[in-house]
């Protein structure tokens, strides 16, 4: 294999394995693609799911707050054996035996008690209004999750054949070497330097095999599948603004995790109305019928019937009302600061993601020229090696660079891939409804309809 051959070889590798990068080019039908991949991960993913599931049982805090509006009903039935031994003046007496026996109704119903239970409902919602967000942002992390493990296996996959392709040039350098060295054109110092770098060759490709390794059981986390054959990634433009002021005003304005720290706010400021409401009277009724037998003698029935109504007044409660109270009020004020550092963590995720994506960008044009003048480069020592110019360290050198400067290229491109999504995400508008996922959307307001009213039942809606 001569000069020119060699440097083919490296340009027709490097070609193919760079295209699934940058080009959206023809695939194979079976070829998963990154939007396919995100798709699996929506619908598969173990994390999402049970934060689904979570949302569903936060749903059920509506119906419990609801039930304060409700009357509560209970029946009991009692039954029971008495002997009783009565003497009577003049000797006579005897034993009564009786079974005395009665079922009943009590019915009682709260009619006012210091607003807590309208507090409790709203503050109820707003906790399911929060842990939809909750879910969003989840959402958004395993769709970024799931993107950057798809990236990764591309780069991986490319550097590793690119790492063996090494391998290969390098070894049919050292073959060649050795045949100038037994003709005696170099030295043997221009084998041992061959030598060295065929070790170095092969030490990377094992590690680059590792690293897909790894790459590949994140991907199987993620995404629930293996990867098979990847069809090229494109970056996540779409849903950019032009520039990170926008990005900005977005983020702060649409970001799930600042709108469920919002709710969070809601929920602890309701917390303190329901605490204040333990102070305040508290007003109900409670009905009760009750059916009676045996009660006095043998064979008697007895129908009893009341309706009380009952005003309470707290007075004093060894002071636990005001401590809960004080208690819930700094609470919210721990929510309130916590939601101000929820709005700068997404406001510094914005900026750091958008100078990653221009970074990613410069990277890209810059690796490119590297690999450019790295193969001019090599051309040259190679042609300037044949006619005792260059050393054949000075090859192997060459060779280097322009392996190094193609793997910084693919790291590059899949760098800005990735941070495209990341720019979404920390938008705010990385979901399947903005990708245009094909998948069923969920919807968590569904199981909400479904059980916000419900007054009984022990069955789930998916019939559970």
């Amino acid at each position: 294999m001569n000069d020119s051959q060699f440097l083919k070889k490296y340009r027709t590798l490097f070609g193919v394995m760079a295209s699934a990068f940058v080009l959206a080019g023809a695939s194979g039908v079976s070829a998963e693609t990154l939007e396919s991949a995100l798709a699996r991960a929506y619908g598969n993913n173990p994390t999402l799911n049970a934060q689904r599931a979570s949302v569903r049982a936060t749903d059920e805090n509506v119906a419990r707050a609801k039930s304060g509006y409700r009357p509560t009903v209970n029946a009991s039935a009692d039954v029971g054996r008495t002997f009783t031994d009565v003497t009577r003046p003049g000797g006579q007496g005897g034993i009564n035996r009786l079974t005395p026996r009665g079922v009943g109704v009590e019915v009682e119903q709260s009619i006012f008690n210091g607003f807590r239970t309208e507090n409790s409902v709203r503050q109820a919602e707003s906790s399911v209004f929060g842990a939809r967000e909750n879910l969003s942002n989840n959402e958004q992390n395993i769709l970024s999750d799931a993107a950057t493990a798809y990236m990764d296996v591309l780069r991986d996959t490319a550097i590793l054949d690119l790492r063996r392709n090494n391998v290969e040039v390098i070894d049919e350098q050292l073959r060649q070497t050795r045949d100038r060295f037994n003709v005696g054109e170099v030295t043997r110092t221009d084998v041992a330097q061959a030598e060295s770098r065929l070790a170095l060759a092969r030490s990377q490709a094992s590690a680059a095999e590792s690293q897909l390794r790894a790459s590949i059981a994140t991907y199987r986390q993620v995404i629930g599948v293996e990867p098979r054959q990847l069809a090229p990634g494109r970056p996540l433009d779409k849903l950019l603004p032009r520039n990170v002021d926008a990005a900005l005003r977005v983020a702060l304005n649409e970001h799930p995790a600042i709108k469920a720290a919002q709710h969070g706010v809601d929920v602890a400021e309701l917390q303190v109305r329901i605490e204040q409401g333990a102070l305040a009277p508290q007003v109900g009724v409670r009905g009760a019928v009750a059916q009676r037998y045996d009660n006095q003698t043998e064979g008697d029935r007895a129908l009893s019937a009341s309706v009380v109504a009952q005003l309470t007044v707290p007075i004093y409660d060894g002071g636990q009302a005001y401590a809960s109270t004080r208690q819930a009020k700094e609470t919210a004020g721990q929510r309130r600061l916590e939601a101000d550092s929820i709005r700068d963590q997404v406001r510094a995720f914005v900026i750091t993601s958008w100078g990653q994506l221009e970074a990613a960008r410069a990277q890209i044009i810059a690796s490119q020229a590297q690999v450019d003048a790295a193969e001019t480069a090599l051309n040259g020592v190679r042609e300037e090696a044949r006619v005792g110019q260059r050393t054949t360290l000075d090859v192997l050198n060459a060779q280097q660079e322009l392996l190094e400067a193609r793997v910084n290229l693919i790291t590059a491109q899949r760098d800005r891939v990735v941070a495209s999504y990341l720019v979404a995400q920390s938008m705010g508008r990385l979901n399947s409804r903005a990708l245009g996922l094909s998948v069923n959307h969920y919807s968590p307001k569904i199981h909400f309809d479904q059980v916000k009213d419900l007054w009984g039942g022990l069955t789930t809606p998916d019939g559970r």
